[in-house]
């Protein structure tokens, strides 16, 4: 089997294949298949100046794939900042109380800038916190965020 796809597959196959993937890439635009596809592309100039084997071409063009796909998690994936389950917000924004929250009770805080889309926030707390008190988030609970005195 290796041998008569070692005598089929030329190297422009691996070129077009190159191609062909990245025009997907182009079309879905998620940098995934744009290392598959150049990974493709040296493959075909790698048996073009050297006349390698089936194997080691389907071998070579794994390992960059493989490395491809290695580098776009680590450079291009975005990180996770918080893990409250509601956003990837972090969840290191300051605010100023606008209506003091007694503990265990609402108020409201005014964040100075948009935590999940929104500056004003309903806001509980253990403590008392008066208004104008400068706070930080310590939990997102659904629509209400549990705040502590900075």
């Amino acid at each position: 089997m290796l041998t008569i796809l070692s005598e089929n597959i030329l190297w422009w196959h691996w070129v077009v294949i190159g191609v062909v993937l990245l025009i997907i890439e182009m079309s879905v635009g998620t940098f995934l298949f744009l290392g598959i596809g150049l990974a493709a592309a040296v493959v075909g100039g790698m048996d073009y100046f050297f006349h390698t084997t089936f194997l080691v071409e389907l071998l070579t063009w794994t390992g960059l794939s493989i490395a491809a796909l290695a580098a776009w998690v680590t450079w291009f994936k975005e990180p996770t900042i918080a893990t409250t389950g509601q956003s990837n917000h972090g969840l290191d924004v300051g605010g100023t109380v606008s209506v003091a929250i007694e503990p265990h009770q609402r108020g409201e805080v005014l964040f100075d800038t948009p935590v999940l889309g929104n500056t004003l926030w309903h806001a509980s707390s253990e403590v008392s916190v008066p208004e104008g008190t400068r706070v930080r988030i310590v939990e997102v609970n659904g629509q209400l965020i549990e705040v502590t005195p900075a």
